[in-house]
């Protein structure tokens, strides 16, 4: 499994969002290395089609799919939360339901 973490540094919802990936990973069982990347210059953003700061990518694929068509950009992202609303980090279900 290969979870990718793709964040920029001025964003302050990023290490919120680590903690609750490992705290998510650890209630699994789930022994991986989460590969961190600081996205550093629009262009590495639309290289990397990053929609914001954090992104979580598990086996290639973004934890929330509707947010991830978004403009590759350095700022903070939103997540789309099931009930409509939206959301500097992903939830808990999300990332539940993105791993295996």
């Amino acid at each position: 499994m290969r979870i990718e973490f793709l964040y920029w540094e001025g964003c302050p919802s990023s290490p919120e969002a680590k903690e609750l990936l490992e705290e998510v990973l650890t209630q699994r069982g789930l022994e991986a290395e989460v590969e961190m990347h600081e996205v550093q210059t629009q262009e590495e953003a639309e290289t990397l089609a990053f929609p914001g700061s954090p992104t979580i990518r598990i086996d290639g694929h973004d934890v929330d799919p509707a947010g991830s068509e978004g403009r590759p950009a350095l700022n903070c992202r939103i997540y789309y939360l099931p009930d409509g609303r939206v959301s500097p980090v992903p939830t808990r279900e999300q990332l539940e339901a993105a791993l295996p």
